[in-house]
């Protein structure tokens, strides 16, 4: 199956076809880092960082560019609470940032450009813009002519009629017409300014992408990506810079994650019903949350809750708890998986399910639906006479690498399950060794029949909060 891809310019699934054969360049709009990340944003990372890990599965050189914002009002206005400099604020949370993605498992992307890195190219191309009759400046700030693009509204499908007929003039603003936006802001007093043609001052934000893009992968790419509240005006604004700049489309294929809802109402900071990535994990385990984001298709939007939290770990805790009991069939580490050619893997039938479904617009919900009914098959010959081991093993290396692409079962099902008891134990220290001695005794006693002592064994770890889990090759625990 070809890979196919709904295109937002469009509104269609399209065949993907990059524009130089076998390389991918991919553009995705990054964070202003003014706070710690929340939800929204680790959904869009993790969309995007499985998009970047399924493009090089199927085989494409993929050069991907995530920038930060690192020059904004926010900041500014972060910086001016806090009474320290703007640079301070940004350095912690860009650091903040990796430290969630470090734990939610995403890939660093080719090149993540700090904004103020690219102050020159966006003057040279806002002067581009002004020369070109797309642009004017007006008492030291610059602006777009949004009449100067007749296609303008097409990304959002907005009629520019009635979009004007909304808007208005701000106070302070110097704009020809209430729909044109700012590409370069006449500084404040105290405010970071950089020199310009126009005088001291900062871009806009939509400038930025547009200047890093056209820099760092050229006049027209493949792919640009971002949430669904980018559409517009954001990623709008940025199709009339580059196109007024350039002449040509900047992006072959538009693609947009949906919201992640409270209470069906989008998750955001202006709303106030966000939670950060940081806060989450002091609960759940990384890879829980990232599970739970993948369960749905990218697209769509995204219900939130601790409830949906916990049906994610435990299907979470179904597949750590086969890997377990299949090393411990097969006496092999990591499901076998490093035991077994990748071109092996690929020809598996899981392995062909899963490209299908990934095919078919990145649809990780069917992909998931699909290694959770081959977790169940898997399940049930665990420990069945005439069951064909290596095949057995091949399949159990295969669901393992499957859930690796979606950037799933990265630890050793021992390192998952310490994981979890820190985090259930609230960093209480647990006498592994007691609780094993226990589980040891009520098998013994199991055996030759003395329910009593059994029954006691299991009532003391139930003291502990441990919960145990019979199963066909043993016994496994967990904290409650």
């Amino acid at each position: 199956m070809t890979l196919r891809i709904f295109n937002t310019l469009t509104g269609n699934k399209e065949e993907f076809v990059p524009l130089s054969p076998g390389k991918v360049r991919m553009y995705v709009c990054g964070v202003t880092v003014y706070d710690y990340s929340h939800v929204g944003h680790a959904r869009a990372a993790i969309v995007f960082d499985t998009l970047y890990r399924y493009l090089k599965h199927a085989g494409y050189d993929v050069t991907y560019v995530r920038n930060f914002t690192d020059i904004d009002d926010k900041i500014i206005n972060r910086a001016r609470e806090q009474n320290v400099p703007w640079q301070e604020v940004t350095h912690k949370y860009i650091d903040a940032f990796y430290e969630d993605m470090d734990a939610l498992n995403v890939e660093r992307p080719t090149t993540e450009p700090l904004a103020t890195e690219h102050i020159g190219d966006m003057i040279k191309m806002i002067e581009g813009l002004v020369k070109a009759g797309k642009a004017y400046p007006a008492e030291g700030d610059v602006y777009y002519s949004v009449k100067a693009f007749p296609e303008y509204g097409r990304l959002s499908k907005r009629n520019i009629e009635d979009m004007q007929a909304g808007a208005r003039v701000e106070p302070g603003e110097h704009k020809k017409d209430p729909m044109d936006f700012a590409l370069w802001k006449k500084s404040k007093p105290g405010e970071p300014a950089w020199d310009s043609p126009w005088g001291p001052g900062r871009p806009g934000w939509h400038i930025e992408c547009s200047a890093m893009s056209y820099q760092l992968l050229g006049e027209t790419f493949d792919i640009h990506g971002g949430g669904k509240d980018l559409v517009f005006p954001h990623h709008e604004n940025e199709i009339a810079q580059s196109c007024g700049f350039t002449g040509k489309p900047p992006v072959r294929y538009w693609v947009h994650n949906g919201f992640v809802n409270i209470n069906k109402e989008k998750m955001s900071k202006s709303l106030g019903n966000f939670f950060t990535i940081r806060d989450i994990l002091k609960t759940f385990h990384p890879e829980v949350l990232r599970l739970f984001l993948l369960t749905n298709h990218y697209r769509g939007p995204i219900d939130f809750s601790d409830q949906y939290l916990k049906d994610a770990e435990k299907n979470l805790d179904r597949f750590y708890e086969f890997f377990a009991q299949a090393e411990s069939a097969q006496g092999s580490r990591n499901g076998g998986a490093a035991e077994i050619a990748e071109d092996t893997l690929r020809s598996q039938p899981l392995l062909k399910k899963f490209d299908e479904a990934m095919d078919d617009d990145f649809n990780t919900a069917v992909a998931l639906a699909d290694m959770m009914e081959e977790l169940r098959r898997l399940n049930k010959q665990l420990g069945e006479e005439g069951t064909d081991r290596d095949a057995f093993h091949r399949d159990a290396a295969t669901l393992r690498h499957a859930g690796q692409l979606l950037g799933l079962f990265y630890r050793t099902p021992e390192e998952y399950k310490t994981e979890i008891r820190a985090l259930k134990g609230g960093g209480q220290d647990l006498d592994v060794a007691r609780i094993e001695q226990l589980i040891a005794e009520r098998q013994a006693a199991r055996s030759s029949k003395d329910f009593a002592t059994a029954d006691r064994c299991r009532d003391e770890l139930q003291k502990m909060g441990v919960v145990l889990k019979d199963t066909k090759t043993g016994t496994t625990w967990e904290v409650q």
